[in-house]
């Protein structure tokens, strides 16, 4: 598994005026990684007894030793959005969060990376 980032200027723009595409690539070479006490879920569905809404995250990252687990999903919204975005990833997933801790006894944590479409984040 590895995570790249990296920016490129938008081709037809003056050295005044230029823009940057941001983007991160993750790259998995299977959906779910194991090693050790961490298991790595990419784009897979959490199933829990009860049902849940929203409970397909970008990445699901279980560490069995730490009794923890991290769930991150990723937008690109428009700049005024970002941190309104921010705001509903954490409570989209405040559910499935619920059903982990009930479930597997991990402590849950809903990391959203949020990178507004010029490149802004929040302080978050």
């Amino acid at each position: 598994m590895g995570i790249t980032a990296g920016s490129r200027e938008v081709p037809g723009r003056n050295a005044c005026d230029r823009r940057h595409t941001y983007h991160i690539i993750i790259i998995m070479s299977k959906p779910v990684y194991e090693e050790g006490d961490v298991t790595v879920l990419w784009n897979q569905a959490v199933h829990t007894n009860r049902e849940v809404t929203s409970n397909r995250p970008d990445i699901v990252i279980k560490n069995k030793k730490e009794k923890t687990c991290t769930l991150i999903d990723v937008a690109i919204p428009a700049d005024r959005n970002v941190v309104q975005k921010e705001a509903e990833k954490k409570l989209k997933y405040k559910s499935l969060c619920i059903e982990i801790l009930r479930i597997w006894n991990l402590e849950c944590t809903v990391v959203p990376v949020i990178i507004g479409a010029t490149g802004i984040v929040t302080r978050n």
